[in-house]
């Protein structure tokens, strides 16, 4: 018996090679890594030893998520769609109050 439901087939994207991902984009674009470091008080130096933290990926998660217009263009550009950048940034944040879980 066949069904009349279409599979849909949703890509999963890994938080860490999406975020790995958005740091690359950054890094291609000097104004907005330039923004985004200065926001974070994080040296470009400091990226390399960074990139491990939890804290900076979802810092660098959130940096997006909070300007659409960026995360638009970090999603057209890399062709990761701006819920895989949404989930990524849940996976590396710690529960909140808004969450439930706290």
């Amino acid at each position: 018996m066949q069904s009349n439901f279409k599979n849909s087939a949703k890509a999963v994207f890994d938080p860490q090679e999406t975020a790995i991902a958005v740091l690359g984009w950054l890094a291609n674009e000097p104004d907005m890594f330039g923004r985004f470091l200065a926001l974070t008080g994080v040296e470009p130096a400091q990226v390399r030893n960074a990139i491990n933290e939890p804290a900076f990926l979802a810092g660098m998660l959130d940096f997006l998520m909070n300007h659409e217009p960026t995360l638009i263009a970090f999603s057209q550009a890399s062709g990761i769609p701006p819920e895989a950048v949404a989930a990524a940034s849940m996976h590396f944040s710690p529960p909140g109050l808004s969450s439930g879980e706290y």
